[in-house]
């Protein structure tokens, strides 16, 4: 079988993005995005990276902090996580006062904390919820336990409209080894069998020449490409893509034109990238930006 024989629609290509088509422009709309997640003390990660990423981006951000992680571009050297119950009344709260359109899930850390995010979720009705299952970080460190992995399967996903694994996440939510686009067209039908509306597995761990997304719809596989930018400054970078995809969703674009713009915008984040610490340095997420 040839390489992309599974792939059954044509590639979209990444074309290169001009500064202003991620201005913010006059609106009579603000648009909401809520991000669930943890905190990254160094900033490339987490929250922190959510937050600049809906900013840049044109979005109103919001914060449901799930864990504080004592961490750099090295490692992560501790974690505290919340009180489930916080967690909710922390979404509850702006859910119930500012609103949202469009909601993410980063680093949910334990089972307690999966289950109040789901009941919340439901809760106030977010149809919009992408679900980036964050389990390790850039480091190596675990950010996901493993009695959390059945619960995040279990009850969020059912509630995403598109979830972003990995490679090595979609392996563990698929329970299966992917090494062909076979293994990646089973591995997408089998975490759309447990819930999500979309999956997108991201190639990045793949030794491919390019950088290739894999969208599944249900129907057919449609790959979404860039160039593959050779440097080690990529901490935060699936952060920064489910954050760009929320944002997008907010603003009112499709699915598939969601991950598009979000794609374009990671690239040029991770060709900016700069040399921070001694480990894998952020991205440049104010790249749009004009001084």
């Amino acid at each position: 079988m040839k390489k992309n024989e599974a792939v059954e629609s044509e590639a979209v290509g990444c074309r290169k993005c001009e500064p202003t088509a991620y201005s913010l422009q006059p609106t009579a709309s603000v648009y909401r995005a809520l991000t669930i997640a943890g905190s990254d003390s160094g900033g490339g990660a987490g929250i922190e990276a959510d937050l600049k990423t809906f900013t840049v981006l044109g979005v109103h951000g919001m914060a449901a902090l799930t864990a504080v992680t004592a961490q750099n571009t090295v490692a992560v050297t501790g974690v505290v996580d919340l009180p489930p119950a916080f967690v909710a009344e922390q979404i509850r709260a702006v859910a119930d006062d500012i609103g949202v359109d469009a909601a993410k899930t980063g680093m949910l850390s334990n089972a307690g904390i999966v289950e109040a995010v789901a009941d919340a979720i439901r809760a106030h009705g977010i149809q919009q919820l992408v679900v980036d299952p964050v389990m390790i970080a850039k480091s190596g460190d675990a950010l996901l336990r493993a009695d959390a992995r059945a619960a995040l399967s279990e009850m969020l996903l059912p509630l995403a409209l598109i979830v972003t694994p990995n490679i090595p996440e979609a392996e563990i939510l698929a329970g299966i080894h992917i090494v062909t686009p076979d293994d990646i067209l089973e591995a997408a039908k089998r975490i759309q069998a447990l819930g999500p509306r979309y999956v997108l597995i991201k190639g990045g761990h793949l030794e491919e020449e390019i950088a290739r997304d894999y969208f599944f719809d249900g129907f057919a596989m449609r790959t979404f490409d860039a160039p593959r930018i050779d440097t080690k400054n990529t901490h935060g970078t699936g952060c920064t893509y489910s954050a760009a995809i929320t944002a997008c969703l907010a603003r009112g674009y499709d699915v598939p034109d969601a991950i598009q713009r979000a794609k374009e915008y990671l690239t040029e984040a991770i060709r900016l990238s700069y040399p921070l610490g001694h480990g894998h340095g952020p991205l440049n997420h104010a790249w749009p930006l004009e001084w």
